[in-house]
């Protein structure tokens, strides 16, 4: 596969009509025969028939068999879905992911229980184990070059399968959001600041469906990548990622304008002209489901309603003057979000203190506590009040790389000193290198 091939490959998938219908079904578990029907009774409505080689992309941000259970898609529908698209003409499947925090993806795809599903004739891949091919995007506004890992260059046929969930960022995470996970993890944190709703929408161009299925069974809220759940008990089929997202945005109660890089995927040419054109069929209803969501707040999307004694300054973007909401205020969250699933109740028992993120204009109080400075740009024009001022540097920081500073000067229990996990990550480093070293990735 070259540039040329893969681009032909791309503007025949863009230039595909879509049908905009969105069906909606009832689903209490992904296990057994009943999500299979599910998903055979659907695409054939769709029109829609796998061929060539396919390629599931699911939501496998993270996982941890102790404490993170609802952050990915449930690989009991994924098996399902390769089952239905082997029968129906699907030559070759295979299950691709690049997971979070630069993590190894297969430590990842492991505890999700997804090499499992290698029991149903599918391959299992981390995009960054691959070889990849350098390819120009001709719509991207920051990403100008994405390398595209083998797996998605060769592939015919598309499956994007998200996991439905409240996002601390971008307000819901479904099929566009899932795109971040094509990216190997070189180009991951790439414009992952203000820049972040901009950036999801440059990787549409190569991440665009044939079909998305979303696992709406049980739905994540608070941290998106060690969140609770809620059970929706659904599940959404679509020919258009755009159509399906504007739908899952109303099931978690928000209009799809609220979601700034549908508009801005919408604004770009992608999906339908207008929300109006989306048609939603199958055997329960919106307002059923968005019913069941109503009232709950996501913790963790506004950072001062986190019930902690640790105060939070968010200051804005030095080049661009924007809310720096995709950067270091996203690791925070992500930071105290992890722990707070691992420990429950540890975040509201922490030592007081300040957080500042950004450029902030004012003065920030950490009382007797530590002022804690996060990313390369932040700095305070004001007063600081604290025992001490720490920096903890980065840009934007990972998530990862705040899990031993912030329990440090805040007296939390740090995710990173739990040895199984420490082990487990050090077997499939050395796994992740030497299947690189096979595949010739560079």
């Amino acid at each position: 596969m070259n540039a040329a091939d893969l681009r032909q490959k791309v503007d025949a998938r863009l230039a595909r009509p879509r049908s905009y219908r969105v069906i909606l079904r009832r689903c209490a578990s992904p296990a057994g025969d009943h999500a299979r029907k599910i998903i055979a009774e659907s695409l054939a409505e769709l029109g829609i028939k796998p061929a060539g080689k396919t390629l599931i992309k699911p939501n496998v941000v993270t996982a941890n068999r102790a404490y993170i259970h609802h952050s990915y898609t449930d690989p009991r529908l994924v098996g399902a879905a390769i089952d239905v698209f082997r029968a129906n003409g699907a030559a070759e499947v295979t299950v691709g992911e690049s997971g979070g925090f630069g993590i190894p993806s297969r430590l990842f795809l492991r505890e999700a229980g997804y090499l499992a599903l290698q029991k149903h004739g599918a391959r299992v891949t981390d995009f960054n184990t691959e070889a990849v091919l350098d390819f120009p995007l001709t719509r991207g506004v920051h990403h100008q070059h994405l390398r595209v890992a083998q797996s998605l260059a060769e592939a015919d046929f598309l499956c994007w399968m998200p996991k439905l969930k409240y996002h601390i960022c971008c307000t819901v995470t479904c099929a566009i959001k899932l795109n971040i996970g094509i990216l190997t993890h070189a180009e991951r944190m790439f414009f992952h600041d203000d820049r972040l709703d901009e950036k999801i929408v440059d990787l549409l161009e190569v991440g665009y469906p044939d079909v998305a299925i979303a696992d709406a069974v049980e739905v994540g809220h608070g941290y998106e990548s060690a969140p609770h759940a809620v059970h929706l008990g659904a599940i959404l089929i679509a020919d258009d990622p755009v159509a399906l997202d504007a739908v899952a945005c109303r099931l978690l109660g928000f209009r799809p304008e609220q979601c700034t890089h549908l508009m801005l995927a919408q604004a770009r040419g992608y999906g339908p002209r207008s929300f109006d054109e989306i048609r939603v069929e199958g055997d329960v209803s919106v307002e059923e489901l968005a019913a069941i969501t109503h009232g709950l707040e996501s913790e963790y999307q506004d950072i001062h309603k986190v019930k902690t004694p640790i105060r939070f300054y968010c200051g804005t973007d030095p080049e661009r003057g924007r809310f720096c909401h995709g950067g270091c205020l996203a690791a925070v969250k992500g930071c105290l979000g992890t722990i707070d699933k691992r420990r429950p109740g540890a975040v509201a028992k922490a030592r007081a203190g300040a957080i500042v993120t950004g450029v902030f204009r004012g003065d920030v109080d950490a009382g007797d506590g530590v002022a804690l400075l996060v990313g390369d740009c932040t700095r305070v024009e004001g007063k600081i009040t604290a025992r001490k001022v720490r920096r903890v540097g980065g840009c934007p920081i990972g998530t990862k790389s705040l899990l031993i500073s912030v329990p440090y000067y805040f007296r939390l229990p740090s995710p990173m000193l739990d040895l199984a996990d420490a082990v487990k990550f050090l077997f499939f480093s050395v796994d992740r290198f030497i299947r690189r070293l096979l595949a010739g990735a560079t």
